[in-house]
């Protein structure tokens, strides 16, 4: 397939948030995009070349073992975070890759700070780990619902009231700095949020109500959750406009069409992974002949039917 991807590429650029950005998701991101220069099965088949060269980066990144990659997905409930997550995978060799899908706290996780389950669930220099939610669910679910934010027994907050601005841009600092540490030490982090409207979460709603095979993904409180859609949108944007950075860039991806977020998702990484230059470790002229020793004895072996 030979396309002139150049007006794609011009587009992606639009969704990185940038530093400092004042973002307002109705006014400056789209749900969908109306302009796509590919069609479903164009698109398709670019994904699947893009996860094919992934797959090479991966074995590469693994060889060299000085990096880690940390994808990170955030979204309202039926954007298509688990698909997404299920297509980047297809490609890539799951003994390389760490996903977690992050709950609602354990008891154990609670008597720690917020940040220490998903520090312990990081990937290792080589690996590629995918966060599905993640660290931010503590400035959006409790942003939304403040009343949990006692529950991680913080001792300067006492009460709700407590639990002001000055909270939220101080862990929206912690955030900051923690993503910068991981990045100061060789790990790449690309961050997604996964924009979908409010009409489509409906569609699928319905959908997963009406086929029995797609029951098991609606819970009841999804639909209490929709009835803070607004409070949400609010958390959202001061989140993006506060943890958008160089070396952590959230990107605000359309979600009502699944195959084009898909594709969007898969070139971003494939663009960020091109640009960390991975190679083969280079062997010592030492090394080399010892291989070659190793070949010479190889071919010496009498074939056996041991």
């Amino acid at each position: 397939m030979k396309k002139d991807l150049s007006k794609l590429v011009k587009y992606i650029h639009t969704l990185q948030v940038k530093p400092k950005q004042s973002v307002d998701l109705k006014k400056q991101f789209l749900t969908d995009y109306d302009h796509k220069i590919l069609n479903k099965e164009e698109g398709e088949e670019l994904l699947s070349w893009g996860i094919a060269k992934l797959s090479e980066m991966q074995d590469k990144l693994y060889a060299e073992g000085k990096k880690s990659i940390l994808l990170i997905f955030q979204a309202m409930d039926a954007a298509g975070k688990d698909s997404t997550v299920k297509h980047i995978m297809t490609g890539l060799n799951p003994q390389g890759v760490k996903v977690t899908s992050f709950k609602v706290p354990t008891k154990l996780e609670q008597s720690h700070d917020y940040l220490w389950r998903h520090y312990v669930a990081l990937p290792a220099a080589g690996e590629i780990g995918i966060f599905n939610r993640s660290h931010y669910e503590n400035v959006l679910v409790t942003r939304v619902h403040p009343e949990y934010i006692l529950s991680e027994s913080l001792s300067e907050i006492e009460n709700i009231k407590q639990v002001n601005q000055k909270f939220w841009d101080k862990r929206f600092e912690q955030i900051n700095n923690f993503e910068k540490h991981l990045s100061d030490n060789g790990t790449l982090i690309l961050k997604f949020f996964l924009h979908v409207s409010k009409k489509e979460q409906k569609r699928r709603f319905i959908e997963r109500i009406d086929d029995p095979s797609k029951n098991w993904k609606f819970a009841v409180d999804d639909l209490k959750e929709r009835a803070h859609w607004k409070d949400y949108r609010l958390a959202y944007e001061d989140m993006l406009s506060n943890t958008s950075t160089k070396n952590a860039p959230w990107f605000v991806i359309p979600a009502d069409d699944k195959w084009f977020m898909r594709l969007l998702v898969g070139k971003i990484i494939l663009s960020e992974f091109e640009k960390l230059k991975l190679r083969y470790p280079t062997v010592s002229l030492e090394q080399k002949e010892a291989l070659e020793k190793a070949k010479v004895e190889l071919l010496k072996e009498k074939e056996t039917n041991e």
